[in-house]
């Protein structure tokens, strides 16, 4: 199948807008015995749950934030070990289960920014883009349809075509692609795709305007 893409915009950011919520924030802020129920400001409650976090050591409250949101994906002892492992690394480009990137960038962010960069500082990378279906090419575009198609456009070192490559050549299936890939949106002909800053950088794009062929993976 074959599309043709072409980019408007890659941007490289450090917080995703749709992180965390009001909700989250009170129920952080109780976690953090800092409870505030009468505020609806979601920027009063970010800056109260960062008064609140510094009183913490920094494990500690690494592994307040990662309970929160990983509760139901780790035990307690992985959280115990990631609240330390997250001063030192980049643990939500490092983590081995790939679904689990996206909430460790946002819990990795949040701390970074509340500790003032004692975190390790990890990016994410937003491409808005247009694609059309060319011949009888599947039209609706799905993550692993845009991911084959722009990684045709990366410099060959891109860390996803050498741990993927198989399966962005359709060796293999690539149920991966929908970790790599944390949000598609669509309007129109118009995508914004985001991913981790580790899977696509803004750098490694090679041009604004092409055309990629690419297959599935079939079973013999």
């Amino acid at each position: 199948m074959k599309y043709a893409i072409k980019i408007h915009k890659i941007s490289t950011v450090d917080e995703l807008s749709d992180a965390w919520n009001i909700e989250d924030y009170k129920e952080l802020l109780k976690r953090f015995y800092f409870p505030n129920d009468e505020s609806t400001d979601g920027n009063e409650l970010r800056e109260l749950l960062f008064m609140a976090i510094a009183d913490f050591e920094t494990n500690e409250a690494a592994s307040i934030v990662l309970d929160y949101k990983l509760s139901e994906d780790l035990n307690e002892g992985q959280i115990d070990s990631l609240s330390y492992e997250m001063l030192v690394d980049k643990i939500s480009e490092e983590y081995p289960e790939i679904h689990l990137h996206k909430t460790l960038f946002n819990v990795n962010q949040l701390l970074y920014k509340a500790y003032n960069g004692k975190f390790p500082n990890t990016k994410a990378t937003v491409v808005d883009f247009e694609i059309t279906a060319l011949g009888n090419a599947d039209k609706k575009i799905t993550k692993e349809i845009a991911l084959k198609c722009l990684t045709k456009n990366l410099d060959s070192h891109n860390i996803a075509i050498r741990l993927f490559g198989n399966q962005l050549n359709a060796e293999e299936e690539f149920n991966e692609a929908n970790d790599i890939i944390w949000d598609l949106q669509q309007k129109e002909a118009n995508y914004s795709m985001i991913t981790s800053e580790y899977w696509m950088s803004k750098d490694e794009f090679l041009s604004d305007e092409f055309e990629a062929e690419i297959a599935f993976f079939e079973e013999e």
